[in-house]
């Protein structure tokens, strides 16, 4: 059976988009789907999302900041927006690419302390994780 790509999207490709990726290559079936993440822009893959991911043992410390790929984008069988500015920007994409919107704060504009802003990152990180193990429980 041929794979499935699912292709996350955010405006940096630093933080939401990271993590939906972390998550989906945890709780997806890795023999059918391929999981991979870009942005609008490259931002940098931020150190609070990684620090957040890898306190609940997800790694994404080697994943990397990515442009969109509009080859990936036009082959996706769903491609995902994690923000507004994703949603309105991103690439027109052929009628068979299922688009779907699961908007989070960014976590990258929390303020305050370190510890304050980790908490910001943990809030959203917990929120993605529930909606991508809630698509993987009904789409494999």
């Amino acid at each position: 059976m041929k794979s499935k790509m699912i292709y996350f999207l955010c405006t940096g490709n630093s933080a939401r988009s990271q993590m939906a990726e972390g998550f989906a290559k945890e709780y997806l079936d890795i023999d059918q789907w391929i999981v991979q993440s870009a942005g609008l822009e490259q931002h940098g893959l931020n150190q609070l999302a990684v620090k957040a991911m890898a306190e609940i043992g997800i790694e994404i410390g080697n994943q990397t900041s990515d442009l969109i790929d509009l080859e990936v984008l036009n082959h996706s069988d769903l491609a995902v927006t994690l923000c507004d500015d994703a949603r309105s920007r991103c690439p027109v994409t052929p009628p068979e690419v299922r688009r779907e919107h699961w908007g989070f704060e960014d976590p990258a504009l929390a303020e305050g302390t370190e510890e304050e802003k980790l908490e910001v990152f943990r809030q959203v990180r917990d929120a993605i994780g529930a909606r991508v193990k809630e698509f993987a429980e009904v789409e494999g």
